[in-house]
C-alpha cells in the first residue's frame, strides 16, 4: 500500500507566534483537542523541545496518546509521533507523526497540518478518513482562537 496522510493547510490572520502558541500552550491545545474524542476535554502537555515526550490526557490527566517531538524549528516546524498507549508501537519513518508547518506568504501566515503514515495500521483508510474529517474541525478553531489573540 502506498502511504497514506493527512495533508491541510489554512490561512491564519495572526503572527506566527500567535499561532505557535495556540498548537502548543497546554492550556490552548485544551481549547480544540477535544475533537480528537468526540467533545471530551482533552490537552496535550509537552516540554517542545527535541526529543520531549508529548503526551495528550485527558481531563483526569491519564495519558491516552504519547509520542515524542521528532523535528523542532521554533516558530515554522513541529513534528511528533502519537501513539495509542493502549496498544503496541509500531515502526515509524522520519516524517510519520504530525507535522505543523508554519511559513509567511505575501504578509499572509499558513499553517500546514498533515498526519501519518496511516498506511501500516488495520483499517487504514478508515483512521485516515477519520483524521482528516477531525483536522477538518480543528484547523478552524485554531484560526479563531489565534486571530482572538492578535
Amino acid at each position: 500500500m502506498s502511504k497514506l496522510f493527512v495533508d491541510k493547510t489554512i490561512e491564519i490572520n495572526a503572527p506566527i507566534a500567535q499561532v505557535w502558541d495556540v498548537l502548543t500552550r497546554r492550556e490552548m491545545t485544551g481549547k480544540w483537542a477535544s475533537e480528537f474524542t468526540g467533545g471530551v476535554p482533552f490537552y496535550i502537555e509537552s516540554g517542545w523541545k527535541l526529543g520531549s515526550l508529548v503526551l495528550w490526557k485527558d481531563q483526569n490527566g491519564s495519558v491516552i496518546v504519547e509520542g515524542t517531538v521528532t523535528a523542532l524549528e521554533l516558530y515554522r516546524l513541529l513534528r511528533f509521533t502519537v501513539f495509542d498507549v493502549r496498544s503496541e508501537k509500531p515502526v515509524v519513518a522520519e516524517e510519520d507523526g504530525i507535522t505543523y508547518r508554519l511559513s509567511e506568504v505575501g504578509g499572509k501566515m499558513i499553517l500546514q497540518v498533515r498526519q501519518g503514515n496511516f498506511s501500516g495500521m488495520d483499517e487504514a483508510e478508515k483512521f485516515h478518513r477519520m483524521s482528516e474529517e477531525v483536522w477538518e474541525c480543528v484547523l478552524p478553531e485554531v484560526k479563531a482562537l489565534a486571530e482572538q489573540g492578535s
